[in-house]
C-alpha cells in the first residue's frame, strides 16, 4: 500500500492477470471433468453395441462429451448418405471420414478455449514484474539522489517495490504456466481418444456392411 503509483499499476496489472486466469483454471477444469465424465458414459453405451440409432437415442442427453457429438455428426451423415450394402465404397469412407474430422476439430477448438490467455499470463507477467523491478530500482537510486546518501532509508522503499513487483509476476506466471501444461496434456489425450473413435466408428459402420 506504501507503493508509489506505478508500482501499484503493475501489481494491479499484474493482479487482473492472476485473477483471471484462475478463473479460467476454474473453468476449464469444470469443463473438462464432465467432457471425460460424459464420454466414459458414452462408450460404455457404445462399446455395449446395438443399432446406432439405439446408440443416438441412449445419448442424446450427453452434451459435453466430445466423442458423442462426433457420434451425432457421424449418424447424421450416414442417415443422409447410407453406405452401400456390400463392399466399402471409398467415397463413402472418405465422406465419413471428413465429416469426423472436421467434428474433432471443432470439438478441439471448443476445449482449448481461453488456454491461449494462461499461455500469454505465463509469458507475460514475469515481465510485467520484471519492469515493476527495473522501476522500484529507479527508485531506489534516487532516493540515494535526494538524500545523498547511501542508507538504508534512502534505498529500502524502491528495493522493497522491486522486490513485491518481482514475487507478483512470478505468482501470477507460475500457477498459468502449470495450468496450461496441464490442460494441454488433457486435451491431447481428448484429441487421441477422438481419433481412436473415429476408427472405430468408421469400422463399426462399414464393417457391419461388408
Amino acid at each position: 500500500m506504501s507503493s508509489g503509483p506505478m508500482a501499484k499499476l503493475v501489481l494491479f496489472v499484474l493482479l487482473g492477470f492472476s485473477v483471471a486466469s484462475w478463473a479460467i483454471m476454474a473453468e476449464r477444469w469444470r469443463a473438462f471433468s464432465r467432457a471425460q465424465r460424459e464420454s466414459d458414459t458414452f462408450l460404455d453405451r457404445f462399446k455395449k453395441g446395438g443399432g446406432l440409432a439405439a446408440i443416438q437415442d441412449a445419448t442424446a442427453t450427453l452434451h459435453d462429451s466430445p466423442l458423442a457429438h462426433l457420434f451425432r455428426a457421424a449418424f447424421r451423415e450416414i442417415s443422409l448418405n447410407p453406405p452401400p450394402q456390400e463392399g466399402a465404397d471409398p467415397a463413402t469412407v472418405s465422406a465419413l471420414d471428413r465429416v469426423l474430422r472436421k467434428n474433432a476439430s471443432v470439438q478441439i477448438t471448443e476445449l482449448e478455449r481461453s488456454l491461449g490467455f494462461l499461455a500469454t499470463t505465463a509469458g507475460a507477467t514475469p515481465f510485467i514484474g520484471l519492469f515493476g523491478t527495473v522501476w522500484g530500482i529507479m527508485n531506489a537510486f534516487h532516493g540515494i539522489g535526494v538524500t545523498g546518501t547511501a542508507s538504508l532509508q534512502a534505498y529500502a522503499p524502491g528495493i522493497a517495490e522491486a522486490l513485491v513487483a518481482t514475487a507478483a509476476g512470478l505468482a501470477a506466471a507460475i500457477p498459468a504456466l502449470i495450468g496450461y501444461n496441464h490442460f494441454m496434456r488433457e486435451l491431447r489425450l481428448f484429441e487421441a481418444g477422438m481419433d481412436e473413435f473415429s476408427a472405430d466408428m468408421i469400422h463399426r459402420v462399414l464393417g457391419r456392411r461388408s
